[in-house]
């Protein structure tokens, strides 16, 4: 197997929307090295929380598959659903299935404190915990983000690269490009209009995996 699966996987990290409307999806076509290997689509919704708070859900569904001759060299199986309060996370639940191997990741809020549950053994993070949210501008910021694969905390910066004129649903349209950096990630995200996330694109060891908005 090619070391560049596990890199690949890397990239296709999944988070929740802290900016949707009362129901709202997007979807994207995913390219590895410009053939399309398959689709990652997000939906949310707005809820009303027992105590009477606004809260968000998002469910998140990718599914990928890399043909090499006549069979598989890598399957990519990803479902996620996760609930938000404000910008902070309250809970996760995550199961991937990648090359026959499932990875599963439960968050639940405990107080102060979000208690994140994997195979491998459990952690609190405290204060408010924000996963890969790349099309809410507030990951911008940086940080430390969730991991919904893996269930790790991982530590973010983020680099802004300028504008650039880029074809979105078949038009040029003006973005705003950026570099989200960490331990093993290097992955360039871009926002139109009012921060519209539009695209994505990270080097993979042998390639470059590309999400494009449908």
């Amino acid at each position: 197997m090619s070391p560049r699966w596990p890199a690949l996987a890397l990239a296709l990290l999944t988070a929740g929307s802290v900016h949707a409307s009362a129901q709202e999806a997007w979807r994207f076509r995913v390219l590895l090295d410009g053939d399309e290997i398959g689709r990652h689509v997000f939906e949310a919704r707005e809820f009303e929380a027992r105590d009477g708070g606004a809260s968000r859900e998002l469910v998140s569904q990718a599914e990928f598959r890399v043909r090499l001759l006549f069979f598989d060299a890598f399957r990519y199986e990803h479902r996620a659903t996760e609930r938000w309060r404000g910008d902070c996370l309250e809970s996760m639940s995550a199961r991937t299935r990648q090359n026959g191997r499932v990875d599963t990741v439960e968050a639940t809020r405990d107080g102060e404190a979000l208690l994140v549950r994997t195979p491998r053994g459990e952690q609190r993070l405290r204060g408010c915990v924000r996963s890969f949210a790349y099309w809410n501008p507030d990951i911008l910021r940086g940080g430390a983000l969730l991991n919904a694969q893996t269930g790790e905390s991982v530590p973010v910066s983020v680099t802004p690269l300028g504008r650039e004129t880029l074809n979105v649903r078949g038009r040029p349209e003006s973005t705003r490009r950026y570099r989200l950096s960490g331990p093993d990630i290097a992955i360039d995200l871009w926002y139109a209009g009012a921060g519209d996330w539009v695209a994505l694109e990270s080097r993979v060891r042998g390639g470059v995996l590309r999400y494009e908005i449908l």
